[in-house]
């Protein structure tokens, strides 16, 4: 079953309101099935998901989100990254746009703008070192054995800000999406979508599986971390939710190898612990 929900060229995109709290939640179904001409049971599925993580209105009032989080993992040690210990963060919830404050060194800040550019930034905002089409850079030889600072920017910016702006993130124009039903994960059984994400959006790879628990909250995505190599294949588990204000957020995330469609118990490729979230509604 292919939900076509915000296809560009396709089935039209669902308008942002110019009064974004004009639509409750509760009125939200009916405004997708307008827009869209989705069925009842698919544009059901899609709202339960966002209701279920704070709701469109909350998050068309936020502009920005800022959090303290700390990474570690496999992959970070053998691309010679350090890992970060209670690192403070702002991501955009309107484009690919995130920062990572006192990194790479203490007073300086790493900027991702979305696939266009990242920057290290200094005390005053000057420009230290920037790099052009970042993602392009990941084909030469050298990321197979270690990153530099603007690689990790590009690659913790995107994927950080995908995490962060997930389910809202389907909001925006240019996806398609296919309902798989439900599922017996060693976890749990999960309702599952699979998500085809727009050709100019930055994230891991084009299609990337979702998994749902009965409350519609996200527990499992499965993805291939191109930039790591098309071999690099993940399970990306979402635990222990919390609430900031109104918008729940996992807030331990664990990825791991996804070999022959099995999960590995080992090595942890990536460990994200979130631990205050702050949501700002100023520019």
């Amino acid at each position: 079953m292919l939900l076509r929900l915000y296809k560009s060229g396709g089935v039209p995109a669902i308008p942002v309101p110019a009064d974004p709290c004009c639509i409750s939640n509760g009125k939200l179904l009916e405004f997708i099935q307008e827009a869209t001409s989705l069925s009842g049971s698919e544009a059901t599925f899609i709202e339960e998901i966002i209701e279920a993580h704070g709701g469109r209105c909350l998050w068309d009032d936020i502009e920005w989100l800022e959090a303290d989080l700390s990474v570690r993992g496999f992959l970070l040690t053998a691309k010679h990254t350090p890992a970060l210990n209670h690192i403070r963060v702002r991501t955009s919830t309107r484009t690919p746009h995130f920062f990572f404050y006192d990194f790479p060194y203490a007073g300086q800040t790493g900027e991702f703008v979305g696939n266009e550019a990242v920057r290290i930034l200094g005390s005053s905002g000057e420009i230290l070192k920037s790099r052009s089409l970042p993602r392009t850079a990941f084909q030469g030889m050298r990321r197979n054995f270690w990153w530099d600072h603007l690689d990790f920017i590009y690659f913790g910016g995107y994927a950080t800000w995908n995490y962060l702006s997930t389910p809202f993130l389907f909001l925006r124009d240019g996806f398609t999406f296919e309902y798989l039903g439900q599922r017996r994960m060693p976890e749990a059984m999960y309702s599952c979508l699979r998500v085809t994400f727009p050709d100019d959006l930055p994230t891991h790879c084009r299609t990337q599986t979702f998994y749902f628990d009965e409350g519609r909250l996200l527990r499992r995505l499965d993805y291939t971390a191109e930039v790591v190599g098309r071999w690099a294949h993940a399970a990306h588990f979402c635990d222990e939710y919390r609430d900031f204000s109104g918008l729940k957020i996992p807030t331990r995330r664990r990825v791991r190898p996804l070999l022959m469609n099995r999960t590995l118990n080992a090595p942890t490729l990536v460990a994200i612990d979130i631990h205050d979230i702050r949501l700002r509604r100023d520019a």
